[in-house]
């Protein structure tokens, strides 16, 4: 091994060393994140490692592939990818090895009497004739029963974890993959590579495609093919449609696998004929997949709906003395439209209630609760995520709960303790933001509502629809067969506010109107840029430098940056990098991987992690970081949740979100860039839902062309959804078994 290989020469670049390891200094087995010191054979130096790997003990020789790093604290360090446990070659090694502690049951004492009576094949008997352990003196039946047992358990550990690093997996994903499959691991990445990808959270498509490579699985295997098309299936999902039109999936496919047209025809049939998928030939649309669940949820949700709907409650006929008392208590007038929908909710199971910002969708939630508590009815409040729910029982006074707590979700086994079989003690159910609602979480709410309770949603259907598969909001409203109250008048308070208005303009077609320069009275600014990286310069500049002057707004924590796309100088990308080295330039600086956090970083999660109780879209700022540097703690809605280093890929700086990421939260003050160089996401519905975020202040920082692009495009955001249809069908047939 050279010199320039261990990393002997230089603490910079890529290293391979062998050694036996001296002593573990740190290690966590929560985590699986380890600090060793290995004695290099090639020169005897005691070289730093830290990384996530398996249990290793001192003796143990290893084989560590990784990259040197420089320690702001610890020095010079080898950054593990891989650490492959190798056989001792001597004697020595061997007692060392069995006497570390490895094996319960076996310690120094021991160790040597094994090597004594086995010499150098010591730990080939223990493999292959353990019985034959009853030959050292003072190994009893029972103790040589358990040591067995636990030889075997370490043995199997490390045989995947060689296996897997072997083809490719590093070590941090390797352990994952055990901790998901355990001795089963080997015989399951061999069976089907391709179940990674599905199963383990940070292997996609890519990843399993290359340890199928590794293991000799042909390019035109059928699991191969299959994989590729359930993946195609997948990030359609991650855009929000629920199905995929047969051609497009077919296409898409192809691209990935990088085969012919005919052998991915033949694997979407299978798909489809097995458990996973399901084709559907659709009026107006032609002949569509969706994976199976997608499709039980569509169906389920349209009949929950239609159940909903179809079911006679008791009409509360006391629904104008409650208006009258609301009206007198909270010295609140209210405007017909509310009226109206209070009326309907007095008869009505199933109402949805939307409008824009500052027509009164808040007071209105208030009578309702007026109107349900005066007739003894138990009324349940839920929005779809954190801040929603605390922002609606701070406008109530009354407890609200995420959906996800109202049906009281179980991490263990993935589902809701709350169904149809065990419904919610409810007999209202008012849910607030419900254009976020996606298809799965509306599906597992209707099926928790009994029959004779009432739902009503409120949202915004003109914001963009849920970052989760499904419009549910505009598909129950444009299916016609759900009462459904719009409300429009814009109350005096608010129709003091440039953004109320400009929203509503925005909505109309029309440019937002600007105060006269100078003017430091307004809620609303727009600033001119010639092009992204002006614009890019000057968001900056509203954001360190000018709102927190001008307004006394908390640049990191109350100023947030909203953009249409992720790449380019105004994308959320370069945006954050800028924002984190002008906000927080002094925070504890961690590396992970290619990414940087520090300590006081405004951080975002990107994935529902049910165990951890924290969900696509929830804001957070790091407190702090363990001694190892291998966790962080942040400070996520409301209370502290630790990631280690296998976590962290789930976080990201947040000082710039995207739009669509925005949804069902408020902030006091928003900046928004919007240049031509986003025309490909440019819409109605984006610009409103970035402006309709700000509170207090919105900022749009915007080449003149690129607001008149998002303007001009009138389209909503198109999802592949077919609720709507399903719902008129599902109602339709329900009135006929009723004989309506």
């Amino acid at each position: 091994m050279s010199t320039e290989s261990t990393g002997v020469s230089s603490a910079t670049g890529e290293c391979v060393l062998e050694g036996l390891i001296e002593r573990i200094t740190f290690e966590n087995e929560t985590s699986s994140f380890r600090v060793l010191k290995v004695a290099n054979e090639a020169d005897g130096r005691r070289v730093p490692v830290v990384g996530k790997m398996q249990r290793v003990t001192v003796g143990t020789r290893v084989r560590v592939t990784g990259t040197w790093e420089t320690d702001a604290r610890h020095g010079a360090q080898v950054r593990a990818d891989t650490v492959l446990v190798l056989e001792p070659d001597t004697q020595e090694g061997i007692e060392r090895y069995l006497g570390s502690g490895l094996i319960p049951g076996i310690g120094p004492g021991f160790a040597r009497r094994i090597v004594e009576r086995f010499g150098d094949r010591a730990l080939d008997v223990m493999d292959r004739e353990p019985h034959r352990l009853a030959e050292v003196p003072g190994l009893g039946r029972r103790r040589i029963a358990s040591v067995v047992a636990a030889w075997q358990q370490q043995r199997a550990l490390r045989d995947v974890m060689v296996f897997l690093q072997g083809h490719g997996v590093s070590a941090a994903l390797a352990t994952r993959v055990f901790r998901r499959y355990g001795a089963e691991s080997i015989r399951v990445v061999s069976d089907d590579p391709f179940r990674l990808a599905v199963d383990v959270w940070g292997i996609g498509f890519q990843k399993a495609d290359q340890i199928a490579r590794a293991l000799g699985i042909e390019r035109e295997a059928p699991g191969r093919l299959r994989a590729a098309v359930l993946h195609a299936l997948a990030q359609a999902e991650e855009r929000g449609h629920v199905f995929v039109p047969r051609h497009v999936l077919v296409e898409a496919a192809q691209t990935t696998a990088g085969v012919s047209t005919e052998l991915i025809e033949i694997a979407v049939d299978d798909v489809c004929a097995g458990a996973e998928g399901r084709q559907e030939d659709l009026e107006d649309v032609g002949p569509v997949v969706y994976r199976s669940r997608r499709f039980i949820e569509e169906s389920g949700l349209a009949h929950g709906f239609a159940r909903l709907q179809g079911t006679k409650v008791a009409e509360l006929s006391h629904a104008l003395a409650a208006i009258e008392r609301f009206e007198r208590l909270s010295g609140t007038e209210l405007a017909p439209e509310q009226r109206e929908a209070i009326h309907r909710a007095a008869s009505s199971s199933l109402l949805v209630i939307t409008g824009g910002p500052g027509v009164g969708k808040t007071t209105l939630v208030r009578a309702l609760l007026e109107l349900y508590q005066s007739a003894g009815v138990i009324v349940r409040l839920a929005a779809p995520t954190g801040r929603a729910s605390r922002r609606m029982a701070e406008a109530t006074g009354r407890e609200a709960a995420t959906v996800h707590r109202l049906l009281e979700f179980e991490p263990r086994g993935g589902g809701f303790a709350r169904n149809e079989n065990n419904p919610l003690l409810a007999g209202a159910i008012i849910v607030d933001e419900s254009s976020m609602l996606d298809l799965s979480l509306a599906f597992a709410l209707v099926r928790a509502i009994p029959s004779g309770a009432r739902l009503v949603l409120v949202g915004d259907v003109d914001q963009l629809p849920s970052i989760g598969a499904g419009a549910v909001l505009r598909d129950v409203i444009e299916s016609g067969e759900v009462p459904c109250v719009r409300l429009s008048k814009i109350f005096r308070q608010a129709a003091a506010s440039r953004i109320v208005n400009n929203a509503h303009r925005i909505r109309s077609g029309l440019a937002p109107e600007v105060p006269a320069k100078g003017d430091l009275s307004s809620d609303f600014y727009l600033v001119s840029a010639r092009d992204a990286n002006e614009a890019a310069d000057r968001v900056l500049l509203m954001v360190c430098e000018r709102i927190p002057r001008q307004f006394g707004i908390d640049p990191r924590r109350d100023i947030q940056v909203l953009a249409p796309m992720h790449r380019g100088p105004a994308g959320t990308d370069a945006l954050n990098e800028r924002l984190q080295n002008e906000l927080n330039p002094n925070g504890q600086s961690l590396r992970f991987g290619s990414r940087t956090f520090r300590v006081g970083d405004k951080v975002m999660q990107l994935r529902n992690d049910y165990g951890r109780d924290v969900f696509n879209g929830d804001l957070g700022f790091i407190l702090h970081a363990d001694a190892s540097g291998e966790q962080l703690v942040v400070h996520m809605e409301g209370r502290e949740v630790v990631y280690d280093r296998g976590q962290v890929d789930e976080l990201t700086l947040s000082y710039a979100c995207s739009i669509h990421k925005s949804q069902g939260s408020e902030y006091p003050a928003v900046v928004i860039p919007m240049v031509g160089a986003h025309f490909v996401m440019l819409s109605r519905n984006l610009l409103y839902t970035a402006v309709t975020r700000g509170k207090r202040l919105v900022v749009l920082v915007a080449e003149p062309r690129a607001v008149s692009m998002a303007l001009s495009q009138v389209r909503k955001e198109e999802r592949n959804s077919y609720l709507f249809r399903r719902l008129k069908d599902a109602v339709a047939r329900k009135r006929s078994v009723d004989g309506e």
